[in-house]
């Protein structure tokens, strides 16, 4: 069994904020718990534009705070989203988040991140194996 709280890793290397400041994300599950995905809570800021394509991942998103917008810049979709909204990326579309006020959301990635990953200048998280 694993109990962790975002509280004790707050400040920790599971603590990642993006160079720009425009997201933080707490991994709160990663691939050397070997469970087979990763668990994230992410939080963006309001008034931001953050393009992300997760080419090797699919990854499940549920907004549980916060408004914006999001883009699949695959086809020019728009989507409104709110608390409670849900979105899954499991064609690895390039797609664009803008939210109005800051939102937190819970991530789950298969295969799961280990840890280190950030986004390269497409958006692009690299695949890591996690090392046996």
């Amino acid at each position: 069994m694993i109990v962790r709280s975002t509280e004790e890793i707050t400040g920790t290397d599971r603590d990642i904020q993006s160079e720009d400041g425009q997201w933080r994300s707490k991994r709160i599950i990663l691939g050397g718990d070997r469970v087979g995905f990763s668990f994230h809570e992410t939080t963006i800021k309001a008034g931001t534009v953050n393009n992300f394509h997760y080419a090797n991942h699919v990854e499940a998103v549920w907004l549980i705070e916060g408004e914006g917008t999001l883009t699949d810049r695959e086809t020019g979709e728009t989507y409104e989203l709110g608390p409670g909204s849900m979105y899954l990326l499991n064609g690895n579309e390039r797609h664009t988040v803008e939210p109005r006020t800051q939102m937190r959301m819970l991530c789950v990635f298969n295969p799961p991140v280990v840890g280190n990953e950030t986004h390269d200048e497409n958006g692009v998280y690299p695949l890591v194996e996690v090392p046996a």
